[in-house]
């Protein structure tokens, strides 16, 4: 399963005019149990989350970027229990170099099959980095070529394996378009794959990827394949290929959304559910995935804040939609939702969860978090973005997806990130944490901390 969220296309203050996606979390289980190994870095048993920062200045260069990896524990996450890692740290590949936007799309999962995950941070500008985990956490890297990356097991052999995609920069309303590759895990640390194949060039190359997300959407044992794309004229929308024993095929007939997609089961069937979001419509569509794929339309599910149970009302540019994730955050074995919104109320922002269902995704028992809301540190301001990204994962190793949301135009732009924590009941804000660049003792200034959580 993977975890995907994305990012609202002006949330980011980057001249690059780039739009970033994430993946869905694997789902919890109810009792204790370690964390699933693409989410581990250090082998300890607790999930770890990375967050991008790509708009920081580092090494004197604007914009260079860096990821922040903010390791799980009993305790859940720590401002003390973390990796910082840019182009100016000793064994990653490369320098600093001004509007390079390290860490501005990240994908993980254990590549080299030695039982812990690793970090590839995307860049526009450059080639893709394969931060290695091991015992101690994150350290070392590989270049690998591609702007941005997605993992899966793609072949069903049992191996992770890397989706790299190198997308030309938009020219105006037109894309660019994008030469894509599929290496056959496990890859080797010098960076060569067990085998290379091209993916997709007849219609790739006539669109901009800038991320993605995976899952399993008809139970075959295979990873599929969600692509974020810009198509031009300022149409972005989501690109799906379903696995199969002849590879991943392009498939249509489903609601591609405009901005944020993930995957996770909703319904408790066994098969993954395909969430996208239309925040320009400030819905958000479920499409239930099946033995045969994505059902057809009449499956198709919209939710919004009029959804009964949803707190508060649709009104124009909240944004609702913006970025969605997929976890279980009660236990119950059914995966939840949570989205962002973060244009609400002159985009202080909000985070709404609704949760999975035996008969799907449900306003029923929906909740509402801002940074005014009891518990939750901070306070909701105007330009804050509130929810501009998030994320499920079980941090403390309970059993329960905890929740991570972004603000990136928090105190101007630095940008700053929270976490809440899972219960049977939901999230709850007792033990929240809010941290930023700051905190971390990483470059903070006009930062966008928490552009991009996986």
């Amino acid at each position: 399963m993977f975890s995907s969220r994305w990012h609202a296309r002006w949330a980011l203050p980057l001249t690059l005019g780039l739009t970033a996606l994430g993946l869905a979390v694997p789902t919890a289980s109810a009792t204790k149990s370690a964390a699933p190994v693409r989410d581990d870095f250090n082998g300890d048993g607790y999930a770890d989350l990375a967050v991008g920062a790509p708009n920081a200045t580092v090494g004197g260069q604007a914009r260079a970027g860096y990821v922040t990896v903010m390791y799980g524990g009993p305790h859940g996450l720590s401002t003390t229990h973390r990796t910082l890692v840019s182009r100016a740290t000793t064994g990653i590949p490369g320098s600093p170099a001004k509007g390079q936007a390290f860490g501005l799309q990240l994908s993980k999962g254990d590549l080299d099959g030695d039982g812990y995950a690793d970090l590839v941070v995307g860049s526009p500008a450059s080639d893709a980095v394969v931060v290695w985990g091991g015992p101690h956490g994150l350290a070392g890297g590989t270049s690998v070529p591609a702007g941005n990356t997605q993992t899966g097991d793609f072949d069903g052999d049992g191996r992770l394996d890397l989706a790299l995609f190198r997308s030309a920069g938009d020219a105006g309303d037109d894309p660019g378009g994008t030469t894509a590759a599929l290496w056959t895990g496990p890859l080797k640390r010098t960076g060569t794959p067990a085998a290379e194949a091209s993916f997709d060039p007849d219609h790739l190359q006539y669109v901009n990827v800038h991320d993605g997300t995976t899952g399993d959407l008809n139970g075959d044992g295979r990873t599929d394949l969600a692509l974020y794309i810009y198509g031009g004229d300022g149409n972005y929308g989501t690109r799906l290929y379903l696995s199969g024993p002849s590879g991943l095929t392009p498939v249509g007939g489903f609601p591609s959304g405009d901005g944020a997609a993930a995957i996770g089961d909703v319904d408790g069937d066994g098969y993954d559910d395909l969430v996208t979001g239309y925040a320009n419509d400030e819905k958000i569509w479920v499409t239930y995935g099946s033995r045969s794929g994505l059902g057809g339309q009449d499956t198709w599910r919209p939710y919004s804040q009029n959804t009964p149970g949803v707190p508060g009302a649709t009104e124009t540019d909240d944004l609702f939609g913006a970025s969605v994730a997929v976890g279980d955050i009660t236990g119950d074995g059914i995966d939840d939702v949570v989205v962002g919104a973060p244009g609400e109320n002159q985009a202080e922002g909000v985070v709404d969860v609704l949760p999975g269902s035996r008969h799907g995704l449900t306003g029923t028992g929906a909740q509402a978090f801002t940074q005014n809301t009891a518990g939750v540190p901070g306070t909701a301001e105007p330009g804050d973005a509130f929810g501009a990204g998030v994320r499920l994962l079980d941090v403390n190793g309970n059993g329960y997806a905890d929740l991570a949301a972004s603000a990136t135009g928090e105190d101007g732009g630095n940008g700053a990130v929270w976490s809440l924590r899972g219960r049977p009941t939901g999230l709850v804000t007792d033990a929240a944490l809010v941290f930023g660049g700051k905190a971390v003792g990483a470059p903070y200034t006009k930062a966008a901390f928490g552009f991009e959580l996986k």
